[in-house]
């Protein structure tokens, strides 16, 4: 598919990097502190790439700006630091990269893989899946003569429609990276009906022009892999490497409690531990030390092998 020059380049560019050397993210967004499993997925994150080698950006995902809280990057920031978890290169700002993500938009319009939709939410969630399941868009509007411009007060969304098939992923920890594109995924929003850009295609167009070649995070995002990998394969690339690592769990194998896994460094200090007590504490409910150790980061990467770590997170967590 033809995209504007500037971002075929940036994406051309993208893949010699990451074929070259490995290259991580975290991406935390700016709508309060980092919590407990925030935390202790930045310093996974760190450790996969720091163990082999390689860079370790951090990009603040501040699109959505109704959620964003003052101050809440700057504590980011803060908190990552004062773990000890370094990050490479400037800090990165999807609000400051809006015109890449309008020309991935505009070339996925020229080409016609995108389409109008007018679905209310209140239609979606009467049509959603049971139980929790994951919602599928029925594609309602797939195949409307529907217009792009305001009607009844209202912009639709836009979405990109799927072509028939299974769309796949390289997957290190979670379950085998495959989903079956319309069946499992479903068209999907790249730009919502209030104008702002969709998660999807921003982080699907940054994983490819920053290169990134790995990314770990949480499995609570698996399911969110398909959507993104299918606007990669819609703008003519493949996705990166992930690395889905298992929720923090308690010694019963329960997810832990809103409370207990809202709680950040605050909470940490104000029970008087010091970095080197809460590094410790994030790294034995992964099975890396025992519990009660007290290690910085830089110590616990000198004490760990890339081996160790895909031991761990391929084991029953705590």
């Amino acid at each position: 598919m033809p995209l504007p020059s500037h971002l075929q380049a940036l994406i051309d560019r993208g893949q010699r990097q990451r074929e070259q050397a490995y290259r991580g993210r975290f991406a935390p967004s700016p709508t309060g502190p980092l919590h407990r499993g925030n935390l202790r997925t930045a310093l996974l994150s760190w450790l996969h790439a720091r163990l082999r080698g390689g860079a370790w950006l951090l990009r603040i995902d501040d699109l959505d700006t109704p959620r964003n809280r003052p101050g809440a990057e700057v504590s980011i920031l803060a908190d990552l630091a004062w773990l000890g978890l370094n990050w490479d290169g400037p800090v990165l700002r999807q609000s400051e990269r809006r015109g890449l993500y309008a020309s991935a938009l505009s070339g996925l319009r020229r080409a016609g893989r995108l389409y109008p939709c007018r679905c209310s939410r209140r239609l979606l969630a009467d049509v959603s899946a049971p139980h929790g399941a994951l919602a599928v868009y029925p594609g309602f509007c797939r195949d409307q003569a529907s217009g792009w411009g305001v009607e009844r007060g209202r912009l639709p969304s836009w979405r990109l429609r799927l072509e028939a098939g299974p769309l796949g992923w390289a997957e290190a920890y979670g379950p085998p990276g495959v989903l079956d594109g319309p069946a499992a995924i479903g068209d999907v929003v790249v730009r919502r009906a209030d104008g702002y850009l969709a998660y999807h295609l921003a982080t699907a167009v940054d994983e490819l022009s920053l290169g990134i070649s790995d990314v770990v995070r949480g499995d609570d995002l698996w399911t969110a892999t398909g959507a993104q990998v299918a606007v990669m394969a819609a703008l003519g690339a493949t996705p990166p490497r992930y690395g889905h690592v298992p929720l923090w769990r308690d010694g019963a194998g329960r997810r832990l409690s809103k409370r207990e896994g809202a709680e950040g460094l605050e909470g940490y200090r104000q029970r008087g531990w010091d970095a080197a007590a809460v590094v410790g504490d994030l790294a034995a409910s992964a099975g890396l030390v025992a519990p009660g150790s007290r290690i910085s980061a830089a110590e616990l990467l000198q004490e760990l092998g890339p081996e160790h770590l895909d031991r761990a997170l391929t084991g029953p967590q705590t």
